[in-house]
């Protein structure tokens, strides 16, 4: 019998213009866009959709401002949960679930275990909170392409120091391990990468050093509202980042909600049992297609992906 996961993607992955072709077209989700501008108290669909202008520099700035993570991460929330719900409403439903890094909470909503609402008021905290350890402690992440996952880790202990430290923080694909902590932390083992025989190593543009222990006093913030908040118990089984196993059990899931601040996001090997498990099928609900890329990367360019992020794909889909 076939088995189709929905993908929820994380930050990076949004875009100026993301999500205006479906208020555009879809009555339902612009009652979700309005209800999130309601929720947030601001405008994130004025952001979203940004002013549809072709000129380079207006467009730059307009990605700058949803890549601040306050902003870019309720975008991806709200785009993707709209995608599942439009899904939903004509019967497509996942039969399992997972979301990458801030994208866990889409994987949650269209496994009908948070509310969209709930989901999107503690994305903001999460964000704001995010935000702020990044200006307090700035850190950033890097992309070690080539190495062996226990290569990388090892490199990134030695690099670290009592004061600056550098741990990999997502395993994307194989070979493909992010790393995150204090810049020259990172620098260092980056420069180790390249000497152990990467492949390339490319510094990312991001606001804050996640899943480091950097973002500690974002967990810390956080973790008496997601012990407090409704999680019902799944429609259909959560493939968990901190675990990369599935779960149906709401206390557990806030408790990896917790824990997945800090800790490595481990998405190749989520992809790897959803595949044991007979997962043959793979859904994209959101903006762009990194996830995809990954799936190929990891289980075999010919398994089976989709987009379902704008109009066009979510109507193919549908018919």
């Amino acid at each position: 019998m076939s088995k189709r996961a929905f993908l929820s993607p994380g930050q990076g992955a949004q875009f100026a213009g993301m999500g205006r072709d479906l208020f555009d077209s879809f009555e339902l989700a612009r009652r979700y866009f309005e209800n999130a501008d309601d929720i947030l108290g601001f405008s994130l669909t004025k952001v979203m959709f940004g002013s549809g202008s072709e000129d380079e520099e207006i467009l730059a700035e307009e990605n700058e401002a949803l890549r601040q993570t306050e902003v870019g991460q309720p975008a991806l929330y709200v785009h993707s949960s709209i995608c599942a719900a439009l899904l939903a409403e004509k019967g497509i439903k996942p039969d399992v679930t997972a979301g990458h890094s801030v994208g866990e909470y889409g994987a949650l909503f269209a496994a009908d275990s948070i509310s969209f609402e709930d989901g999107l008021r503690i994305i903001r905290q999460r964000g704001e909170l995010m935000g702020a350890a990044g200006k307090k402690r700035a850190g950033t992440m890097c992309a070690v392409i080539g190495l062996e996952n226990d290569v990388v880790v090892q490199l990134c202990t030695d690099a670290s120091t009592e004061s600056e430290v550098v741990k990999a923080a997502n395993f994307n694909a194989p070979g493909q391990v992010v790393i995150s902590g204090d810049a020259t932390a990172v620098e260092r083992a980056a420069d180790a990468a390249q000497e152990a025989g990467a492949g390339k190593t490319i510094m990312l543009t991001v606001s804050g050093a996640f899943h480091s222990p950097l973002v500690e006093e974002v967990r810390l913030g956080l973790a008496e509202e997601l012990r407090q908040l409704k999680v019902e118990i799944p429609a259909c089984p959560v493939y968990l980042n901190v675990t990369a196993r599935p779960s149906r059990d709401p206390e557990e899931i806030k408790n990896r909600l917790i824990d997945q601040i800090t800790a490595p996001v481990r998405w190749a090997q989520s992809l790897q049992a959803m595949q044991a498990d007979g997962v043959d099928s793979y859904l994209e609900t959101g903006p762009g297609r990194v996830l995809s890329g990954l799936v190929k990367r990891t289980l075999g360019r010919r398994e089976p992906t989709a987009q379902a992020g704008s109009v066009d794909q979510i109507n193919s889909i549908i018919e």
